[in-house]
């Protein structure tokens, strides 16, 4: 009975959150990071905050390919390289950008749900108070301390700093898909999960991702589906930009080719495709340095010719992060990436997945089917993706 009033309370207050938001700021909150919300808790002593209903548009983890440990004090430290990006992690309205006496350069953003993100040590802030920010904006370039690169991050409600692996998976940098109730007590606000995440989802986050990139995709009988065109913008990337073709997939000479070879310039980035898991990452016959990368959409991806890999095996990337230079290591001639997509263990056109003329994601529909040893494709009508990576 207590569960089913805490999850009313929770419907009804859904939306009291929505009126928190504000443009302009007393100087006193221009100052002081850790305050409350004025108006926050007005009309009860209660809000809600449905995280499974927000988009992906609407949610950004603040370093995408950094690396993530929850410190002391429910404070987030986030590693990554100099330069990188630092992402308003929802919309919102920039309450503090200036210059911190223990945090240095710090941005804190004041969400339309009712929470508050500070983003610490930068290197250079981006915006300035009252700007209005989307969900994976740019607000600061990352900074660090001592010679090194990180991001200092937290979330707070009503001044007080919440433990971010509530909310989000700390490894995977997933949103945790349930609803919240934030209950004001005395001197601090209570957090209680009304509608927990999903088994799937909490596996994933918990484990970095490695419990679903595991997954058997013929578990379920012969064939398996992949919609390209369901792929958030965000979900995939094409693994060398710039990059031209020089030798395609399929028969070459006596053999048959089982990649693509993409050519750039050497050292130049190379890219995961999509999140996934490390499964190899070491010099392999004549692939020379090779990285193998299994994807929780059933696919494998390998990257091979490297001149250095930046990854090693059990790692969890992101699609899009930086995994390796461009070699010529192994059997190779010139400088260039060999790149394969797998099912099964078996090698597949990667043009089925990628338009290698525009580096964009065919939007198809790829139906895999498994018969014996080796596994068909066949594919709906094409459309090309508009957006490039």
């Amino acid at each position: 009975m207590i569960e089913v009033r805490r999850i009313l309370l929770s419907a009804a207050l859904a939306t009291v959150i929505t009126a928190t938001a504000q443009d302009e700021f007393s100087m006193l909150e221009q100052q002081q990071i850790s305050i409350e919300t004025p108006g926050l808790f007005a009309n009860s002593n209660a809000f809600s905050v449905d995280f499974a209903a927000i988009r992906p548009t609407e949610y950004s983890f603040p370093l995408p390919v950094g690396k993530a440990e929850v410190q002391k004090d429910n404070w987030l430290e986030i590693t990554t390289s100099p330069g990188d990006a630092v992402k308003a992690m929802f919309s919102g309205t920039v309450r503090i950008s200036k210059k911190h006496q223990t945090l240095g350069n710090v941005v804190v953003v004041r969400h339309d749900n009712g929470l508050e993100t500070v983003y610490g040590y930068n290197a250079q802030n981006l915006v300035k108070v009252g700007d209005r920010v989307k969900a994976g904006q740019t607000v600061a370039i990352v900074g660090g301390d001592k010679g090194r690169v990180f991001c200092m991050f937290s979330m707070m409600v009503n001044g007080g700093r919440i433990n971010p692996a509530t909310l989000i998976g700390v490894k995977s940098h997933r949103l945790l898909r349930q609803t919240v109730m934030f209950k004001k007590a005395a001197f601090n606000v209570d957090l209680s999960v009304v509608t927990p995440d999903k088994l799937g989802d909490k596996a994933l986050a918990d484990d970095g991702g490695k419990t679903n990139m595991n997954t058997n995709p013929f578990a379920g009988g012969n064939k398996f589906t992949l919609n390209l065109a369901n792929l958030d913008a965000t979900a995939w990337c094409y693994p060398l930009a710039g990059a031209k073709v020089i030798s395609a997939y399929g028969r070459r000479g006596r053999r048959n080719h089982t990649g693509v070879d993409i050519k750039t310039r050497p050292n130049d980035n190379i890219k995961a495709a999509f999140d996934g898991v490390v499964i190899m990452s070491q010099t392999y016959s004549g692939y020379g340095k090779c990285i193998r990368i299994r994807h929780s959409n059933g696919l494998e991806t390998l990257y091979s010719h490297n001149s250095k890999n930046l990854v090693k095996a059990g790692d969890v990337v992101k699609a899009g992060q930086v995994i390796a230079l461009v070699g010529r290591t192994g059997r190779a001639t010139t400088e260039h990436l060999h790149f394969e997509c797998r099912v099964n263990g078996r090698p597949f056109d990667p043009g089925k997945i990628f338009n290698h003329a525009t580096h964009s994601l065919r939007m198809e529909t790829l139906t895999f089917t498994k018969r014996g040893n080796s596994v068909s494709i066949t594919s709906g009508k094409n459309y090309m993706a508009k957006g490039k990576r």
